[in-house]
């Protein structure tokens, strides 16, 4: 035979009762998500996690079509100049090697900025946009578009290029002072560089 128990006289339902134990339980998740997305913050800072590019600033047109997609592998060539602030380190030239995606070289790219393939095709380009790289330490993703031509190979029906998913290659900051005018600094960098035809 059971029997019924009393409440003891400081029972108190709201602290000790179900609805009690289920706002602790709420409690508790709420606060593991929190700890999960300070974490998470946390890895994005430290770089655990890719951060985005703002890749729509250098997107091109959805109609214009991939015609070649190249990894580059190189420096960033920069010079200690004198400028209107003092000393400082200005950017002179691209210098780096194109590879495709089977490891294989195809080509070169440097100052114009230029890009020449082995089967001989040349373009060269001019940024019209740009977009801060999410990578510290890295140049920015570009747009540009063709202003010269030669040869006749693959990059002769490119119309734009773009540069992006960029590591390092930016320019040092410290080193350039009076006593290291003309000085040079070859930054390693890399990035792809994907080549477009005009738009349809």
């Amino acid at each position: 035979m059971s029997s019924v128990r009393p409440l003891p006289d400081d029972f108190d339902l709201a602290t000790s009762g179900p609805a009690a134990h289920i706002g602790r339980v709420g409690l508790v998740t709420l606060e593991r998500y929190a700890m999960i997305a300070r974490v998470a913050c946390a890895l994005v800072v430290l770089g655990s996690l890719p951060a985005l590019a703002d890749e729509t600033a250098v997107a091109p047109p959805a109609t214009a079509p991939l015609l070649v997609e190249a990894q580059a592998d190189g420096v960033q060539i920069y010079a200690c100049e004198t400028a209107d602030k003092g000393p400082q380190w200005v950017f002179k030239a691209p210098e780096a090697n194109l590879f495709d995606a089977e490891g294989r070289q195809i080509g070169t790219h440097f100052a114009g900025p230029g890009w020449k393939l082995a089967d001989g095709s040349e373009i060269t380009g001019a940024p019209i946009a740009k977009a801060d790289a999410p990578v510290p330490g890295a140049v920015p993703w570009l747009l540009l578009e063709v202003k010269t031509k030669q040869g006749s190979g693959r990059l002769t029906a490119v119309a734009l290029i773009r540069r992006a998913d960029t590591k390092g290659g930016a320019a040092p900051a410290t080193g350039c002072d009076a006593g290291h005018l003309g000085e040079q600094a070859r930054m390693r960098y890399s990035a792809t560089y994907q080549f477009f035809g005009a738009a349809k």
